[in-house]
């Protein structure tokens, strides 16, 4: 058994500049795939114009990549665990620079969404990245390079936001698809130069008609989330969608249950350890992502409306730039108190910051700096939340499953931003006035939405300490799913059959 433990690789130098250029060469398509994301915010206002298209088909610009991403994160995140995580994550790199090109060359509105569809592939870099890092780094490495992996969300929004406006502002919008199409082949150059593929397999057939099923369920799911303010939460468009989703994902469950290589593993989510990471990782994504809706739209507010500071998209890219340089700086911090204490302590303690940002909201929103230090402070937490998540994750999963169950962890962020998404607007709705004659949130608007981002954060801190903690705190412990026969395979299992086949991979 021994023998088919995993080998070094000829092709990477363990001990060279490729080894030690892994983690940055990471992170950067991390941060990328966040960029991908932010970068067509600043088009929204005039897409309609530039495509001849109405606002509510652009606005599919950012549903199509929500989706994608949604469906693709837990499926792409099942093939790398069985098929090469690295293979699987140039994958995405290259859908998403697919999806760039595309955008670069055209003004079709049919061509844009299919194109923002392909980036949304992206969403898996992170999963998969986490899961190469456990794979390759030793463990004293391991819980550092995991938090600043998570923290590249943050990061690169904050960075794509302000970057993406200015380019937009000084030259034609399709250069902006341009760069992003330049830095994913970048990326790919990269990631076939310095990241190795992981030895670390698990064996059998995929799962396709658990793919299809979960695609079909979330698309019907996430459809209604996002969709609901627009056609009527009691329309029958979304009550139908909400009904198809409850009943494609039930049976969907059932076939989970019951499959031999079922995609994702629902008796490791049924254990504490992990179902209520995930539960902690949707209400966690709800919470933080209302700092960045509401922040937006508050700043850009007319003067007039009593409260807004009338910023343009660049400065208001600038006023949220301070929160991505937090992330990038508290990182390592967060994987210190992981370390000390535990990441559900950590995740705890972010938790409950975001709550703190959003009480500095609620006291003052009218003055700049202080709507900066309350969003920083949301960062703050946010850095030390979304670090925690993925490191739970790894300590209580197979290390042949760490990118499906990574995967899934990310799905559910997803899922609670878009619902958070769907709240923060109807909240803003609900509480419009006029002025100048345009319908523009109120400042209560406003505070109700940090009021309940707020609560659902204290939910959140609550969840994380219900969370059983390691049974040896320090190191990462092996975990108990990598011995138990319900899992029926262990780490040097999964290695063993592919063993034979990574030459051929790395060549």
């Amino acid at each position: 058994m021994a023998s088919s433990a995993p080998t070094a690789r000829p092709s990477h130098d363990s001990s060279g500049l490729r080894a030690r250029l892994t983690i940055p060469v990471l992170a950067y398509c991390g941060i990328l795939m966040a960029v991908m994301q932010t970068v067509v915010v600043p088009l929204l206002p005039d897409l309609p114009r530039l495509t001849g298209a109405s606002a509510s088909a652009v606005s599919w610009m950012v549903t199509a990549s929500l989706l994608a991403g949604a469906v693709l994160t837990p499926v792409l995140g099942r093939a790398g665990d069985m098929y090469g995580k690295r293979r699987v994550l140039l994958l995405s790199l290259a859908l998403m620079t697919a999806g760039s090109v595309v955008c670069a060359l055209t003004a079709d509105i049919a061509l844009l969404i299919t194109a923002r569809a392909l980036q949304g592939a992206a969403v898996s870099v992170v999963p998969l990245s986490i899961s190469i890092l456990r794979d390759e780094l030793p463990p004293e490495r391991r819980n550092g390079a995991v938090a600043l992996m998570s923290s590249t969300v943050g990061i690169g929004a904050a960075l794509g936001l302000p970057a993406a406006a200015l380019i937009i502002q000084y030259a034609d919008w399709h250069v902006m698809f341009w760069v992003t199409a330049a830095l994913g082949a970048t990326g790919i150059a990269l990631i076939r130069w310095a990241v190795p593929e992981s030895p670390v397999r698990e064996s059998g057939r995929f799962d396709v008609t658990g793919a299809l099923g979960l695609a079909a369920g979330l698309v019907c799911l996430l459809l209604a989330v996002s969709q609901g303010g627009t056609w009527g939460w009691g329309s029958a468009p979304i009550v139908g969608l909400f009904a198809a989703a409850v009943l494609v994902l039930a049976v969907w469950w059932r076939h989970q249950l019951h499959a031999d290589r079922p995609l994702v593993d629902l008796r490791l989510v049924s254990r504490p350890r992990v179902g209520l990471s995930h539960v902690a990782a949707l209400l966690t994504g709800f919470a933080f992502y209302a700092n960045t809706l509401v922040t937006a739209q508050l700043v850009q507010a007319p003067e007039g409306s009593g409260y807004g500071l009338g910023l343009s998209i660049v400065q208001t890219g600038l006023v949220l730039l301070p929160s991505g340089v937090v992330m990038l700086l508290l990182s390592p911090v967060s994987a210190r108190i992981s370390a000390a204490r535990g990441p559900r302590i950590t995740l705890s303690l972010g938790a409950a910051v975001i709550a703190v940002g959003y009480g500095v909201r609620i006291a003052d929103s009218r003055s700049l700096v202080m709507i900066m230090v309350g969003a920083t402070v949301v960062s703050i937490g946010t850095t030390l939340a979304y670090s925690a998540l993925p490191a739970l994750i790894l300590r209580a999963v197979p290390a042949s499953q760490t990118a499906s169950a990574n995967g899934v962890n990310v799905l559910m962020r997803t899922v609670g931003q878009a619902v958070s998404s769907a709240a923060v607007a109807a909240v803003l709705v609900h509480h419009t006035s006029l002025v100048d004659g345009l319908p523009l949130p109120t400042l209560h608007g406003y505070l109700v939405a940090f009021g309940v981002a707020a609560g659902i954060a204290v939910v959140a801190s609550a969840v994380a300490l219900l969370i059983p903690g390691d049974p040896v705190q320090g190191s990462e412990p092996a975990s108990e799913a990598d011995a138990t026969p319900e899992s029926g395979r262990t780490r040097t299992q999964g290695v063993r059959s592919v063993t034979d086949g990574t030459a051929m991979e790395e060549a």
